[in-house]
């Protein structure tokens, strides 16, 4: 990621109502004091592992710190809602991802709009997901485990970092396009449903990279494909899901944001 200081204080200023000349003096003296990031998720988990990368960068760059404060529930909605609901001066940020525009969808009534009160500054990265499965799970490849679905439907249980998750929506076009049924188990983030899956309470997760890369490293989880159209460099032993179920992909993103 490269954002120099003079590109992310502008893009952090130019989100409010505040004339020009407002802007451009405020952006000289920010940050005066310590800014807070929000992570509307558990720790563990890709947004929080983000969080903990971006936030020394940005202390390191802009001379104050960057205090990562972790509030996960309700679907990110507690977290994001906090920021929402605080002043507007850049001093509280958030770390959103596609749930932000799925809730809008899912819930019929929040004490926020997204759109009106959170102003993104920047997208972070984008990665696919992988496809991991507990070991105990009785299949090496990807069509192993679409004919063990198949025969025990219902059976097999799929986790996902909450309900309404860019994680479950990546499972749950798998089921229908693979033909396949799984029940599933939401968490309040990756990385509790992460833990879950390395203890066998659960059999599949469709994860970030990043959550759980060390893990497949270690072979303590199996990946059998990644969720984009091509291999992912640092799996490149590991096919897509393309491969073998034609037309899927599905992919993750993080950005920045402020009220």
């Amino acid at each position: 990621m490269k954002l120099p200081r003079r590109q992310f204080l502008h893009l952090a200023a130019g989100a409010g109502a505040l004339p020009a000349v407002s802007c451009f003096a405020w952006a000289q003296t920010y940050p005066s004091r310590p800014v807070h990031l929000i992570v509307p998720y558990a720790p563990g988990g890709t947004t929080d592992i983000t969080a903990r990368l971006v936030g020394p960068w940005l202390s390191e760059r802009l001379g104050q710190t960057f205090v990562i404060e972790s509030r996960p529930g309700a679907a990110t909605n507690i977290g994001t809602e906090s920021v929402a609901h605080s002043a507007p001066d850049g001093y509280t940020l958030l770390l959103f991802d596609p749930v932000a525009a799925i809730n809008a969808t899912l819930f019929d009534k929040l004490n926020f709009n997204f759109v009106r009160d959170i102003a993104p500054i920047v997208l972070i990265m984008r990665t696919p997901f992988v496809i991991v499965v507990n070991p105990s799970v009785p299949a090496k490849t990807l069509p192993e485990f679409i004919a063990y679905a198949k025969a025990h439907p219902g059976k097999i249980n799929m986790a996902s970092g909450g309900t309404g998750s860019a994680s479950q929506l990546a499972g749950e076009l798998f089921k229908v396009m693979a033909g396949v049924e799984m029940t599933h188990i939401p968490y309040r983030g990756g990385g509790p449903a992460a833990t879950n899956l390395l203890g066998g309470q659960v059999d599949v997760f469709f994860a970030p990279v990043s959550t759980v890369m060390q893990y497949i490293k270690a072979d303590k989880l199996r990946a059998l494909a990644v969720t984009s159209t091509t291999r992912f460099q640092e799996l490149p032993d590991v096919p897509t899901v393309g491969d073998f179920v034609p037309g899927y992909e599905a992919s993750y993103w993080i950005g920045l944001a402020r009220r």
